[in-house]
């Protein structure tokens, strides 16, 4: 019976570390000067799902986003076409401090949206949310893809 329990038990074990594994990619935090601001994410890494991003979505959550990894660091563009919702764009180092963030990038304009620098990854998230948090360059992103060598400044 101790060997049942024991087996049991590992097993369990082994499912909820499976299980966080797989849900940890989905939760990412902005650790600005006035709190912490979890986000449920989307991840998008391949040239497909990036190319499309948050195109037609009608709408998205306030504690919502997209995770843009692009896998190296370099300068990056976005536009809003066929976005038809404001976002905000925080431009992410590869060790998770924001470099810049545009704010409420409007609805299907074709203008480019630059970084500021190189980086790695961009969190898109509802227009304006950036600014009612307080989240601005400095602050620390942390999330399961991204080195979290750097502190908030």
């Amino acid at each position: 019976m101790n060997i049942f329990r024991a087996l049991h038990g590992a097993f369990v074990a082994l499912l909820l570390l499976t299980l966080t594994a797989c849900a940890s990619d989905d939760r990412l935090v902005i650790e600005s000067r006035n709190g912490s601001h979890p986000f449920t994410v989307e991840v998008v890494d391949t040239p497909e799902t990036r190319a499309k991003g948050l195109m037609y979505r009608e709408a998205l959550a306030p504690d919502a986003g997209m995770l843009f990894d692009f896998k190296e660091t370099r300068e990056v563009s976005f536009w809003m076409s066929n976005t038809l919702i404001p976002l905000d764009m925080v431009f992410i180092t590869a060790e998770g401090l924001v470099a810049n963030v545009h704010a409420n990038a409007r609805p299907l304009d074709l203008t480019s949206i630059p970084s500021d620098g190189p980086v790695m990854f961009v969190l898109e998230i509802a227009g304006g949310r950036a600014k009612e948090l307080g989240i601005a360059a400095g602050d620390r992103v942390v999330h399961d893809r991204i080195k979290n060598g750097a502190t908030a400044g």
